[in-house]
């Protein structure tokens, strides 16, 4: 059996596979806000629980948002700063009294979208979460890429590419620069680009639903958004060249981005044509955790 976590900003999901990858047990409770201690003790809950109401052990992988620094040993990057700047998984493992394995939540959602998902059969993958973060995650022959600074797929802190004049410099994010490609396209990016041009607080479903009733003003900002999301995903294609692109997340689910992306992203992609593929996540929301699962072979 092997057992996934995926640690969430706001949900924290556990899942139970069998050796067919088949799910025996699912769960998904709040993830207490700002307190590391309370984030170690909850996991160990979810596996003591779990493994409980099976009869048996398992492996233990676990999504987190941030990532290992090679460096310290120590959580980096992650946007649920409480985790930064301690050694999780150690803590982890000493609580359980056993090995586990952790990677980037982005990562861990391009690995299971790659392996039996929307990217299944292909050899280059890239894996987005566009949600109230944006992160990323590189899959080659259903291995996950990594690299000596536990950064790779990390997309959304790079500058938005062939940034507007009204783009620059750029809000200031929460890793200290300003105008990287996370402020722009995930959720709260959208809103507040809609807020600065047109006075209205709105979310990002908001905002979609009034596109798709005609609203003018919210019709200019999904355009925008997804010129915005044409550029990002283009400096990806100039780089890694994947055949498929998996979006996740919540704003995974605006289906106009599958049509619309893909007739503005040729004219920045260095290539005669473009025959890369924006799909949605066949998992959904549970890919992170699956993903979590099978960082054990």
């Amino acid at each position: 059996m092997r057992i996934g976590i995926d640690l969430g900003g706001t949900k924290t999901e556990i899942i139970a596979l069998s050796d067919d990858n088949q799910p025996l047990l699912r769960r998904r409770i709040d993830t207490p806000q700002g307190d590391y201690q309370a984030a170690i003790t909850i996991i160990a809950d979810l596996i003591h629980g779990v493994e409980k109401d099976l009869g048996c052990k398992g492996s233990i992988g676990i999504a987190t948002p941030g990532a290992i620094s090679p460096a310290s040993g120590l959580i980096k990057n992650a946007n649920s700063t409480c985790l930064n700047g301690h050694p999780f998984d150690r803590d982890l493992s000493s609580v359980l009294e056993r090995e586990i394995r952790m990677a980037n939540d982005a990562d861990c959602f391009a690995l299971s979208e790659a392996v039996d998902g929307a990217g299944a059969g292909e050899s280059i993958v890239f894996g987005v979460i566009i949600g109230t973060g944006t992160g990323g995650g590189v899959v080659i022959n259903q291995h996950l890429l990594s690299g000596p600074n536990a950064i790779a797929g990390e997309w959304g802190h790079n500058p938005l590419p062939w940034p507007r004049d009204d783009e620059l410099p750029g809000r200031q994010c929460y890793c200290g620069q300003h105008g990287c490609i996370e402020t722009f396209i995930s959720g709260p990016g959208m809103s507040r680009h809609h807020a600065e041009q047109f006075h209205q607080t709105l979310g990002a479903a908001e905002i979609v639903e009034l596109a798709e009733h005609g609203d003018a003003n919210a019709e200019t900002s999904m355009r925008s958004y997804e010129d915005r999301m044409a550029r990002a995903l283009a400096s990806i294609i100039n780089v890694i060249d994947p055949h498929v692109i998996v979006l996740g997340g919540g704003l995974s689910n605006i289906a106009r981005l599958y049509k619309h992306v893909p007739e503005l992203w040729g004219q920045y992609v260095f290539s005669d044509r473009v025959d890369t593929r924006l799909v949605q996540a066949m998992h959904g929301d549970s890919s992170g955790v699956r993903g979590a699962a099978w960082l054990w072979p």
